[in-house]
């Protein structure tokens, strides 16, 4: 006898097709969401490489910022003891400077002259002295325009000395100090 199919074949196939499409949807599903959870894995980790690497920065910065603040202290302080040593270097060459004064000071002074009272201010030099004579005065002012540490004598007064000292007189003198320069030396 001979074989008839009777079953809806077709609708059998479309069923089967259909099983199939339904298949391949949830494997595509499967794989997305498999896809998905990779890549949101790879970013999460991207991520918190990046956040680390921030984290170091920052902490090196802190370090940095640390260092910059104790370097500047130390230039801070570098500088304070460079102006105190300058301040002592510049002590310790006046100090032969006031000893080579007092010397020329008694060098210019003539015989029948003697100071009562010196004071310096600056560079000035102010003198209150007793002379025998006005002729005295002079010499002592020539001797000061000669001399290699003082220069600009300027006479400002001259007067009868008191009861003590009859027959001087007393006078008031500025002079202007200055260091000479070093013979031998070119400029």
């Amino acid at each position: 006898m001979a074989k008839i199919n009777l079953r809806p074949w077709r609708e059998e196939l479309r069923a089967e097709k259909q099983k199939q499409f339904v298949v391949m949807i949830l494997g595509a599903a499967i794989v997305a969401a498999g896809m998905a959870f990779l890549w949101k894995t790879d970013m999460d980790n991207r991520i918190a490489y990046q956040q680390s690497r921030n984290a170091y920065i920052e902490t090196a910065t802190k370090e940095l910022d640390k260092q910059i603040k104790e370097i500047e202290n130390l230039k801070r302080k570098r500088d304070e003891l460079l102006s105190r040593m300058q301040v002592i270097q510049d002590l310790q060459g006046k100090r032969p400077v006031i000893v080579r004064a007092f010397d020329e000071l008694v060098r210019t002074l003539p015989d029948g002259l003697f100071y009562t009272d010196l004071k310096k201010t600056g560079d000035r030099v102010d003198i209150v002295g007793m002379a025998e004579s006005n002729s005295r005065i002079s010499t002592l002012m020539r001797r000061f325009d000669e001399s290699d540490w003082f220069t600009e004598p300027n006479l400002s007064n001259v007067s009868a000395a008191d009861n003590r000292r009859a027959g001087y007189s007393q006078f008031n003198l500025s002079v202007k100090q200055k260091t000479p320069e070093p013979e031998g030396e070119d400029k």
